[in-house]
Parts: C-alpha cells; sequence; structure tokens
C-alpha cells in the first residue's frame, strides 16, 4: 500500500469518503482531507503535517459518518488478475467440495468467534484464493490497528471452510469449497441489515475495499444481509 492510498483508507476510516482507494489524490481526497483537518480542530492546510498524521493514525472505530450506498451485486471483478466465478459456476472453477485445502497463515492472530478463549493463527481455505486472500488480509493488517480490528471484530473468526449446504437450501454454501470467510457473526447476524450490522458502518470501508480490490463479494455491501461473509465468487 502506497503512502497516498494509506492516506485515503485513513480519511475512509475516519468517516471522510474520498472515493476509490486508488492512490490519485484528486479534489475529492484533498476535499476530504481538508475536512478531517476541519472536524479535527487541526490547521486547514490540505497537507499532511505531523499533526494530521498523527490524528490519522489514531483510532476511527467510532468516527461518524455517512452510511455507505449496497454496493452492485455484479462486484466479484478485481482491478487486475482471475475473475472469481459466479456461484452457479463454483464446482466447476474450485473442484468438488472440500477439496483443494490449504493453509493461509494469518498477518495478525484472530480468536474464534464462539470460543474467544481459543487464538486462531491460520484458516482452511481453497488453494487457488490462498493467495488473494492473504494480500486483503495484509492489507488490512497495514490499514488498521489491534484496537481497531477489535472495535470493528475484526480480530473475530466465523469460518472459512465448511462442508454444508445453503441455509434453508440444497447448494452446497460457498464455505463448502473453502472460498468464503467469515468475521464477528454475533454482531453481523444473517438478517441484519445497516446500520444495525456492525461492518455496515463507514469505519469498516477500508476492510471492504481490501476485499474488493481482490475480487471477493461482500453480501452485505451487495444485498444487506449476511454482513459477516466475504466470498470468492459473484452472485
Amino acid at each position: 500500500m502506497t503512502f497516498e492510498q494509506w492516506l485515503q483508507s485513513r480519511l475512509t476510516a475516519h468517516g471522510y469518503a474520498c472515493g476509490p482507494i486508488d492512490g490519485d489524490i484528486g479534489d475529492l481526497t484533498l476535499a476530504a482531507l481538508r475536512a478531517f483537518q476541519r472536524g479535527k480542530g487541526l490547521p486547514v492546510s490540505g497537507q499532511v503535517d505531523p499533526l494530521t498524521e498523527e490524528a490519522l493514525r489514531r483510532s476511527s472505530s467510532n468516527a461518524p459518518g455517512q452510511q455507505e450506498r449496497p454496493a452492485s451485486a455484479g462486484a466479484g471483478i478485481p482491478a487486475g488478475g482471475l475473475l472469481w466465478p459466479h456461484q452457479d459456476d463454483v464446482a466447476g472453477f474450485y473442484g468438488p467440495v472440500g477439496t483443494s485445502q490449504g493453509r493461509l497463515e494469518l498477518p495478525f492472530p484472530m480468536k474464534l468467534a464462539w470460543d474467544k478463549s481459543q487464538t486462531v493463527t491460520r484458516i482452511t481455505l481453497h488453494t487457488r484464493v490462498i493467495d488473494s486472500a492473504g494480500r486483503a488480509f495484509a492489507e488490512i493488517a497495514e490499514t488498521y490497528s489491534d484496537k481497531e480490528r477489535r472495535d470493528l471484530g475484526l480480530d473475530l473468526f466465523g469460518g472459512s471452510l465448511n462442508v454444508r449446504r445453503m441455509r434453508g437450501g440444497s447448494r452446497f454454501s460457498m464455505h463448502a469449497y473453502g472460498i468464503a470467510i467469515d468475521f464477528d457473526p454475533e454482531r453481523n447476524q444473517l438478517r441484519w441489515k445497516r446500520p444495525q450490522a456492525r461492518l455496515s458502518h463507514p469505519d469498516a470501508l477500508p476492510f471492504w475495499h481490501a476485499w474488493a480490490r481482490e475480487g471477493w463479494v461482500s453480501l452485505g455491501r451487495a444485498r444487506d444481509f449476511d454482513w459477516m461473509h466475504v466470498q470468492a465468487a459473484r452472485l
């Protein structure tokens, strides 16, 4: 992540939306930066001076901000690289459920959502998505502090590989292929919508952008339910 992308991600996390986190410091980013400085009582220079940088690095989990608009249901096309299949085509792309699985070493420790005394340092995923998930996790680790990850629940692992059917259906879940990850299920329950779901709040935007850059789809952003869930399959 470049400094410009870091700046955009921190402004977004604090509730000062500046558009895509693409490293392009244009008028929207500069306007967000000046608004951030004004809101924090800092000199409004439009420059990242030491005081501004210090304020940007502070925890953003309680920052106000506008609610994000739902993402397009067609999300799942990364800026570059592999295009994930649609849900109906995952068997042909990934193979039989529960096969070709590997381990991803996490850049920060997580806890089991249902037993917080248990630490998770690696998770099981399909081998075709491990590198992509690793890049997303690395960006999340770089963007959020330990405290911010705890506040958002990004350190609470709700599951990855789980060979089961979709709830209320006969088709296999995306978890059955090891191509989905759940975060903090307690505060992002299946039927909860924005703003009740914790990961629907503005300070979670950099988290979702990290996954979107890899083509992973958030059901919350696309359909406003199951905000715990992200998957390497298009809808």
